[in-house]
């Protein structure tokens, strides 16, 4: 599975159960982000072990793709059928404080921030 546009490119790789996200992503309000929120949610509904989500090389997120995140990271937690890794980076700025927000609304997510 993968969704690209002109700044990002969203991949699912299914047999490590892994979302690669790249770029920069500052799509117009939740509707700009449908594409991405589909590939989530289906990705969520596979119910893997384990899913992992690298942002390590997404350099920006604005408001609204972190709202698309947190309603995948409660979907996961209501599942609770997958153990849920984040890994990001210190290269950008806005991943550690929004990550730990992140891991807020799943205590027992794995966050892993290099």
């Amino acid at each position: 599975m993968e969704v690209k546009g002109e700044t990002y490119r969203i991949t699912y790789e299914s047999a490590s159960a892994t979302i690669n996200c790249e770029g920069s992503l500052r799509l117009c309000g939740t509707s700009g982000y449908n594409e991405i929120v589909e590939l989530l949610n289906k990705v969520s509904e596979l119910k893997p072990k384990t899913i992992t989500l690298k942002l390590d090389e997404l350099k920006f997120l604005n408001s609204s793709g972190i709202n698309a995140l947190s309603k995948f990271v409660i979907r996961v937690r209501n599942q609770k059928a997958s153990e849920l890794i984040v890994r990001g980076t210190k290269l950008f700025p806005w991943q550690g404080k929004s990550l730990k927000n992140l891991q807020r609304l799943m205590p027992d997510m794995k966050l892993e921030i290099s």
